[in-house]
């Protein structure tokens, strides 16, 4: 495989990431983007946050997600994609989760950045990436 075929299965798979955000984004998930991105332009960089705790792992686990640093562009566009299903859905316990896991993986995010991607930058772990772009689209500033 060429690496020209790899740079643009990595640029369709960021530009999901952007469709993702242009229909039906919950409102938690722009109150949790507009924070992000309010932060990064003023500070340029979060503040150093602390990994995820063990609660929020399980968080992670309970629905088969891997952390964020272990994370491909496909597996954070799809996951992405059943925490806006599940941020409106009936079932409380469901919706609940949505948001804090979207909060979880801005932590993640958060720490990541803020380490300056020195150990998280990877060929094939580059969820982060796909989790900034959501932010940086369905944020309003």
């Amino acid at each position: 495989m060429s690496s020209l075929a790899f740079d643009e299965d990595k640029f369709s798979s960021l530009s999901t990431s952007a469709m993702l955000a242009r229909g039906g984004v919950p409102e938690s998930h722009r109150r949790v983007a507009d924070n992000y991105m309010v932060i990064k332009k003023v500070y340029g960089a979060p503040v150093v946050q602390p990994r995820i705790t063990n609660q929020e792992r399980a968080l992670l686990a309970k629905y088969d997600f891997n952390p964020l640093e272990y994370s491909t562009i496909k597996q954070i566009n799809e996951e992405l994609s059943f925490l806006k299903r599940w941020s409106s859905s009936l079932e409380k316990n469901l919706k609940q989760d949505s948001d804090d896991i979207i909060q979880i993986r801005v932590k993640e995010l958060k720490f990541i950045v803020a380490s300056r991607y020195i150990n998280f930058d990877s060929e094939i772990y580059g969820g982060y990436k796909a989790i900034e772009r959501y932010l940086e689209e369905i944020s309003k500033y």
